[in-house]
């Protein structure tokens, strides 16, 4: 299971996240990037953060390690904003922490030199947890110390909000249209001999088993917890397996480098981060 912590300070919101995560210090004397089970999104986000996490370690790509954050709803009163007051109340409990890079900075689409091989790796990562948020608009990747981090994996796993339909999600394509790493002339054949035989079902399982149990519980359709995990077991294994129906047409789209193709007023960098969470200048 991942390490847990408690928050002990609230420092500032992230104001250009769209479910108003939070810099916070934790008893541990880290600092972290808190995402609260209150918000909108709500506890499936983080359950997905922290499974994509586990398989794309396990692919050899970087993320920012997590933690569980411990929340006691009596900060809330000493926040003088009152949606934070209401965010910090809904979200008494487990929260999710990821690690706190001090002075990374954003990775910039059409300016950053990212190789075929690792763009390779990132573009089929991203097509087999159908990541909705890794665009020219938002890369959400970070150069730390001369490396790139991959974060926000809160949008994969789509198929975890109908289970309904879950099977038949496993052969869908993985829209790339306007994927940050387009015209990086990205292996993605190459990834998928070298990465597919690394997500064994032991890994997937290893990766889902530190989802922490109170955030699947009560799920509906799902007698125990036990059978939750097992279903997202199941659901990443499908989706291996359907790799003939979605790697075809995402190799062919990063053969084309449709990226080369982005009309010269996207291609303006993406919205620079504070210079409160970059540690400098916020360029």
């Amino acid at each position: 299971m991942l390490s847990r912590v408690e928050a002990i300070r609230y420092v500032t919101p992230l104001r250009e996240g769209g479910s108003l995560p939070a810099v916070m210090e934790a008893d541990d004397l880290g600092t972290y990037v808190v995402k609260f089970r209150g918000a909108g999104q709500g506890r499936k986000a983080l359950i997905a953060e922290i499974i994509s996490a586990g398989l794309a370690r396990a692919c050899g790509l970087l993320v920012p390690d997590l933690v569980t954050v411990e929340l006691d709803a009596a900060l809330a009163p000493g926040e003088p904003d009152q949606e934070i007051q209401d965010l910090l109340r809904a979200s008494h409990g487990l929260n999710l922490g990821v690690d706190f890079l001090p002075g990374a900075l954003d990775f910039e689409t059409g300016a950053a030199t990212v190789t075929p091989a690792l763009a390779g790796r990132i573009m089929w990562f991203d097509g087999l947890v159908s990541n909705a948020d890794r665009s020219w608009r938002n890369p959400n990747m970070l150069l730390w110390h001369g490396s790139l981090y991959l974060i926000d994996h809160g949008a994969t796993l789509t198929f975890h909000h109908r289970w309904s339909s879950a099977a038949t999600a496993a052969e869908r394509p993985y829209d790339v249209t306007d994927h940050a790493l387009l015209g990086c002339a990205a292996l993605v054949d190459d990834a998928d001999a070298e990465l597919a035989p690394l997500l064994t079902t032991d890994v997937i399982r290893e990766a889902v088993a530190q989802v922490p149990a109170d955030w699947l519980a009560g799920e509906p359709g799902f007698e125990e917890v036990k059978d939750l995990r097992e279903a997202y077991v199941i659901q990443l294994e499908r989706r291996l397996a359907a790799r003939p129906a979605w790697r075809p047409p995402l190799a062919a789209a990063a053969r084309a480098g449709l990226g080369q193709l982005m009309p010269a007023d996207r291609a303006g960098r993406p919205k620079a981060r504070p210079a409160w969470l970059t540690g400098g200048d916020g360029s």
